[in-house]
């Protein structure tokens, strides 16, 4: 039992020994003393208390004050608690001071803060970047397509990174600005020979405005000829204007077989009321006969007078026919 009460003790020991470390952190309290930044014991049992890890706190307050800045615990214990990061903004501050870049600690908290990396922003202020830009299509007034590549060369604008727009508009501004450019070229060639006009117009808009960057320099990196979209545009109208002229004669087309079938239908009709009159005919003499108005001379003549007719529109039909051409008589053989 006495070893067994002797081991808790033992134990309780150890781990008020460790807590005791932890909440009263000697080692960085040592730190700050041989930094030459010294830190009351009180003060870093108070960041432990609230919440604020010491180690962050200590070893940023000790690196701006050797750095030469004049900046407080109670700034960077602020910053940590709003969820910024102590680190990077002392980096900044530090890197600014050695490139003599104006740079307040409120700015940077600001700025990272607002989601952004202030200490890259340093750095791209520095020195500038160059982005990429993907391909851009423009067509130049002969109707010949343009595939250009450009590198924009950027540099942070501090005064504007908090509430500036950022890298995609850059690219999409100066897309824009490389279309304009493309179109307003007479010619395809003016642009392959002259690349720099395009870079020159681009730059010359402005369109930094309202960003966090300053475009520093626009530079044309490949032009390549692509497709020949007048052609295509005007091949494109033939053919429209061709399918619309067929449809219109076969509009046409229809119309003209709808009158010819019209016509046929109104002689065939007009035919049936000749073969229906002619039907009645017989009725006719028949009544003629009946009645005592015609008699049998009469309708004999009358059949001999269509039978004439009748030989006579013959004659004439063989007469009228066509290849039918009488050959004159061949001369008699010779000695007769």
């Amino acid at each position: 039992m006495v070893a067994v009460g002797s081991a808790i003790v033992v134990f309780i020991i150890v781990i008020a020994f460790f807590m005791f470390l932890y909440y009263f952190p000697i080692g960085l309290w040592i730190r700050t003393i041989a930094a030459g930044v010294p830190l009351g014991i009180i003060s870093l049992v108070r960041m432990r208390l609230i919440g604020i890890p010491p180690g962050v706190i200590v070893t940023n307050y000790v690196r701006a004050r050797k750095a030469g800045l004049n900046l407080t615990v109670d700034q960077m214990q602020s910053h940590y608690l709003a969820g910024g990061n102590v680190e990077n903004v002392t980096l900044a501050m530090i890197a600014a001071q050695r490139a003599q870049i104006p740079l307040e600690w409120q700015r940077a908290a600001a700025i990272d803060l607002a989601g952004r990396n202030v200490l890259e922003a340093l750095q791209t202020s520095v020195n500038p970047k160059v982005i990429e830009t993907p391909t851009f299509q423009g067509v130049a007034q002969n109707g010949i397509q343009l595939n250009v590549k450009a590198r924009i060369t950027v540099r942070s604008n501090l005064d504007r990174y908090v509430g500036g727009a950022g890298e995609p508009t850059i690219i999409a501004r100066v897309g824009e600005g490389v279309v304009s450019a493309v179109g307003a070229a007479v010619d395809h060639k003016e642009v392959l020979e002259y690349p720099d006009r395009i870079s020159k117009t681009v730059l010359a808009k402005g369109l930094d405005a309202g960003t966090a960057f300053e475009i520093v320099s626009i530079d044309i990196a490949d032009v390549d000829v692509g497709k020949n979209i007048g052609a295509e545009l005007q091949t494109s109208q033939a053919e429209a204007d061709r399918r619309i002229a067929q449809a219109k004669a076969a509009e046409r087309q229809y119309a003209a077989l709808a009158a010819e079938q019209e016509q046929k239908a109104q002689t065939q009709a007009m035919r049936a009321k000749v073969v229906e009159a002619e039907a009645s005919i017989p009725q006719a003499i028949a009544g003629a006969f009946r009645s005592g108005n015609l008699g049998v001379m009469d309708y004999y003549r009358l059949r001999n007078i269509q039978a004439d007719t009748d030989m006579r529109a013959s004659i004439g039909a063989s007469t009228e026919a066509p290849g039918d051409v009488t050959q004159p008589p061949a001369p008699p053989p010779a000695g007769h």
